[in-house]
Order: structure tokens, then C-alpha cells, then sequence
């Protein structure tokens, strides 16, 4: 009984998946649509949504460009410079979810995130968090 139940349940997002048409996309340089980041993210940050939307749940591809920098990410529950990490352009990172991290970009900087959705930032500390509504 126990092996059936497993069986059963370890089908159901393959059934899932299977159901849902494949589609190709393909979206050149000059056809990414910027537009503001949510305001979770700091003041001048821009989001582009390639494919699917990360506010659901399902696999999306967006691009999130900051005006400013190289980015660097560290892992821990506080903003360490000592533990920064600078990632050189190709760098391909995979950080689970709920992993407490931070970042900084410095210079024009984009990042390409790929995830399964609903994707949710949310600041360890509350006081790091962005002030503003939106951003323009």
C-alpha cells in the first residue's frame, strides 16, 4: 500500500508536465520589453519576463538588469563584504530556496534568473528593504 501511494504521487507532476503543450521561445536583444522591478528590489533596478511569470507557479525565465555594477553575492543571514564573491560574465549560480544570501551590483550589471515560480524576495533583515512603492 505504502509503494502504491508513493507511485501515485511521484506520477502526478510528471502527468502534470506532460499535459502542458511544449512551446519554443526565442526573444532576440532588441525584442526584451524592460520594465520597472517590483519595488522589493532597490530603486533603478529593471525586469524583463522571457517566458512564464514568475508570480505563479511554473517554470519562468526573466532578465533583471541594475544600473549600476559587477554583482557579487555572499552566502549568510548578514551583509559580509568579506564574503562577497564577484561573478565574471557566464557565471552560472543555483541558489535553493529559503538559502539566506545577499548581493550587490556595482556598474551595469544584468542577471538572468531562471526558476520555478511563484518567486518571492524577501530581506532578512527588514530595514535593508526598499522604501518606495514602485519604481519608475
Amino acid at each position: 500500500m505504502r509503494s502504491t501511494l508513493l507511485l501515485a504521487v511521484l506520477t502526478l507532476p510528471i502527468a502534470s508536465v506532460a499535459a502542458q503543450a511544449p512551446k519554443a521561445v526565442v526573444v532576440t536583444p532588441d525584442a526584451v520589453q524592460w520594465g520597472p522591478a517590483p519595488a522589493i528590489l532597490p530603486a533603478g533596478a529593471k525586469l524583463a519576463v522571457l517566458d512564464g511569470d514568475p508570480t505563479k507557479p511554473g517554470l519562468f525565465t526573466m532578465r533583471l538588469s541594475m544600473i549600476s555594477g559587477k554583482f557579487q553575492v555572499g552566502m549568510g543571514d548578514t551583509f559580509d563584504p568579506a564574503k562577497l564573491s564577484t561573478l565574471p560574465t557566464g557565471t552560472f549560480g543555483m541558489i535553493p530556496a529559503g538559502m539566506r544570501h545577499f548581493a550587490q551590483a556595482k556598474g551595469s550589471t544584468v542577471l538572468q534568473l531562471h526558476g520555478t515560480g511563484p518567486w518571492k524576495l524577501t530581506y532578512v533583515n527588514p530595514a535593508d528593504q526598499p522604501k518606495t512603492t514602485s519604481h519608475q
